[in-house]
């Protein structure tokens, strides 16, 4: 097991979480639905919208006049259950784009829609299902999906073996597409943590066939912890902080990365450690003792589930309240009401990252918003990845007229359509330009920075700052 950095205090060396696929490898997001003032757990809800879409889809596709020629683009989402309030507005997203432009060379587009939900929650099994059942049929030439990262594993391998190209429009672990998990400049101690150090398939285990078949618009992970760091220094004005971990592999490289670059920009940790949540451990003293070496914040890369948030309940006697000592972290915490519960009534001063663009921000993504929302009226039916899919939507469409030019306007190849995404540098897209680098992942890097709205659970949280990584990378 590889060793990662010491622990002040503790006198001890970090070892690097290896339960992999349950915590390095899972995706830490928390959706609410835009307008309705409660974390949404109506799995009813999500299936009867998951149901409409799927249905409307299908009475497109029987009642479709015009050109007799088929192209289908499948989606695999998570569409019934508490999951489908995140997966059901990003398929809507898919469906505005293709309403909108409903052929294609003389091709009728057709969306062809699965849902990878078991139980109310993303499955991958069942995702890669999915994409062996949309891989055999010879008219998908690309799907858009999956959501998250551990179905996304699961489909990988299967796309591959197909020559079927994926784009994701929100999974963000950097093991899909990259090595390492936690490049060597992002580590204080500047030794590269691999994928397989954190229980993770390589990206080319991923890729029985070799060639890489998977492409996706949001930021990846490692970028977070120094997007909070850039937040923290240069918009806080914050000198000297204290970083917790959660000793999961995915809080340990958050944690781990802000620290390295926090301390690049000119600031101070005074203090660190890796805590084990199931122990249940009384952080005060820590608390304490950071603030007593001039911390004047606490950054922790750790997620809701294992109470990330209840430190900053924690740091209540000590810091200031508020803004006067914020508090910091990565999008296992970022707009979830349960670390407002959990941080009690000193939830005010909670800065979280997310790692993709966030549209309502973006002055080029008005007019299509407003378009779809005139389209889609209920506040359930748009989320957070709803025009991300519309770009990935988009960028698909490029890529099989690009391979239908190709072939003379015959039915292109998947494997036309995969090299025509390989080629893709500067897709004019909503949220912005972007094309894809060598390992398929987005040239536009953007990781949002979130507020918290207070002690109110129900209270929306606020963009702060949108950090750009897109022309340098912070390390």
């Amino acid at each position: 097991m590889l060793t990662g950095f010491s622990l002040q205090r503790a006198r001890s060396n970090l070892h690097w979480d290896t339960r992999g696929k349950s915590a390095a490898g899972r995706e830490y997001k928390y959706y609410r639905v835009a307008g309705c003032g409660h974390n949404l757990s109506v799995p009813r809800l999500a299936r009867l919208a998951a149901c409409a879409s799927i249905l409307a889809l299908a009475a497109g596709t029987a009642c479709t006049s015009g050109p007799s020629k088929v192209i289908k683009i499948g989606v695999d989402l998570p569409l019934g259950g508490d999951a489908g309030r995140a997966g059901v507005p990003t398929l809507n997203g898919v469906r505005f784009y293709v309403e909108q432009h409903p052929t294609l060379d003389g091709y009728t587009v057709v969306v062809e829609a699965r849902d990878d939900a078991v139980k109310g929650r993303s499955d991958p099994q069942q995702g890669s299902r999915n994409i062996e059942a949309l891989a055999a049929d010879a008219l998908v030439l690309g799907v858009i999906g999956p959501f998250d990262s551990s179905v996304s594993r699961a489909a990988i391998p299967s796309a591959n073996n197909a020559g079927l190209a994926l784009i994701s429009p929100s999974a963000s672990s950097r093991c899909l597409t990259k090595e390492p998990f936690l490049p060597a400049a992002l580590n204080p101690t500047r030794a590269a943590i691999s994928c397989a150090a954190v229980g993770l398939p390589s990206p080319k285990d991923l890729r029985p066939k070799g060639g890489n078949n998977f492409f996706r618009l949001a930021t990846t992970d490692e970028l977070q912890g120094p997007a909070a760091a850039d937040y923290a220094y240069k918009d806080l004005s914050l000198r000297r902080i204290a970083v917790l971990s959660d000793h999961e592999g995915y809080g340990q490289a958050l944690a781990a990365s802000f620290r390295s670059r926090f301390t690049r920009l000119g600031g101070v940790v005074v203090a660190t450690r890796d805590y084990d949540p199931i122990a249940s451990p009384d952080l005060s003293t820590f608390v304490k003792a950071a603030k007593a070496d001039g911390a004047q914040a606490v950054y922790l890369g750790g997620v809701t589930a294992n109470r990330a948030c209840a430190v900053r309940a924690q740091m209540a006697p000590t810091f200031p309240a508020g803004d006067q000592a914020p508090f910091l972290g990565g999008d296992g915490i970022a707009l979830d009401p349960a670390c407002i519960r959990d941080a009690g009534s000193n939830a005010a001063g909670i800065y979280a990252t997310v790692p993709a663009a966030d549209a309502d921000s973006i002055a080029g993504a008005r007019a299509t918003i407003a378009a779809f929302k005139g389209r889609f009226t209920k506040a359930a039916e748009y989320g957070p990845y709803t025009i991300a899919a519309y770009d990935a939507t988009g960028v698909l469409y490029a890529a099989i007229h690009t391979a239908i030019q190709a072939a003379a306007g015959q039915a292109p190849t998947r494997a036309a359509v995969i090299d025509a995404l390989r080629a893709t540098t500067s897709y004019s897209g909503v949220l912005g330009t972007f094309g894809f680098d060598a390992d398929g992942d987005s040239t536009l890097r953007l990781v949002a920075v979130y507020k918290s709205p207070g002690p109110n659970p129900a209270g929306a949280w606020t963009l702060a700052k949108i950090v750009d990584y897109s022309g340098a990378l912070p390390y």
